[in-house]
Protein backbone atom coordinates (compact mmCIF):
# COMPACT_ATOMS: atom_id res chain seq x y z
CA UNK A 1 0.00 0.00 0.00
CA UNK A 2 2.93 2.37 0.47
CA UNK A 3 3.51 2.43 -3.29
CA UNK A 4 -0.14 3.18 -4.03
CA UNK A 5 -0.22 6.08 -1.58
CA UNK A 6 2.59 7.85 -3.48
CA UNK A 7 0.46 8.05 -6.63
CA UNK A 8 -2.82 9.33 -5.25
CA UNK A 9 -2.69 12.74 -6.93
CA UNK A 10 -3.54 12.93 -10.63
CA UNK A 11 -0.78 13.95 -12.98
CA UNK A 12 -1.52 16.97 -15.12
CA UNK A 13 0.16 17.06 -18.50
CA UNK A 14 0.11 20.30 -20.44
CA UNK A 15 -0.49 20.20 -24.15
CA UNK A 16 2.68 19.81 -26.16
CA UNK A 17 3.20 22.40 -28.84
CA UNK A 18 4.81 21.17 -32.03
CA UNK A 19 6.66 23.45 -34.43
CA UNK A 20 4.82 24.82 -37.46
CA UNK A 21 6.28 24.75 -40.97
CA UNK A 22 6.78 28.34 -42.13
CA UNK A 23 5.93 27.41 -45.74
CA UNK A 24 2.80 25.23 -45.51
CA UNK A 25 1.69 26.17 -41.96
CA UNK A 26 1.10 22.56 -40.89
CA UNK A 27 2.23 21.08 -37.60
CA UNK A 28 5.51 19.14 -37.73
CA UNK A 29 5.34 15.83 -35.81
CA UNK A 30 8.39 14.78 -33.74
CA UNK A 31 9.24 11.84 -36.02
CA UNK A 32 9.37 13.87 -39.26
CA UNK A 33 12.72 14.81 -40.78
CA UNK A 34 12.24 18.55 -40.54
CA UNK A 35 14.85 21.27 -40.20
CA UNK A 36 15.13 24.31 -37.95
CA UNK A 37 17.59 27.13 -38.54
CA UNK A 38 18.00 30.81 -37.80
CA UNK A 39 17.11 33.22 -40.57
CA UNK A 40 20.18 33.50 -42.83
CA UNK A 41 19.69 37.26 -43.12
CA UNK A 42 18.86 38.57 -39.63
CA UNK A 43 19.53 35.54 -37.39
CA UNK A 44 16.66 36.58 -35.09
CA UNK A 45 13.94 34.08 -36.06
CA UNK A 46 13.99 30.28 -35.97
CA UNK A 47 12.63 28.97 -39.26
CA UNK A 48 11.05 25.49 -39.25
CA UNK A 49 10.55 23.64 -42.52
CA UNK A 50 8.87 20.27 -42.98
CA UNK A 51 10.37 17.57 -45.18
CA UNK A 52 7.84 18.05 -47.97
CA UNK A 53 8.49 21.78 -48.32
CA UNK A 54 12.26 21.31 -48.23
CA UNK A 55 12.23 18.63 -50.93
CA UNK A 56 9.79 20.57 -53.13
CA UNK A 57 11.69 23.84 -52.67
CA UNK A 58 8.65 25.73 -51.45
CA UNK A 59 9.67 29.34 -50.68
CA UNK A 60 9.56 30.76 -47.17
CA UNK A 61 9.68 34.28 -45.76
CA UNK A 62 11.16 35.47 -42.47
CA UNK A 63 8.49 37.38 -40.52
CA UNK A 64 11.12 39.57 -38.86
CA UNK A 65 13.17 40.91 -41.79
CA UNK A 66 11.23 39.72 -44.86
CA UNK A 67 14.06 37.56 -46.25
CA UNK A 68 12.76 35.07 -48.81
CA UNK A 69 14.46 31.79 -49.51
CA UNK A 70 13.90 28.43 -51.15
Amino acid sequence: MALASRFTKPVIVDEISTPICISCKRSIPPYEKAVAFLCPNCGKYVIWRCRRCRVAGVPYRCPVCGFEGP
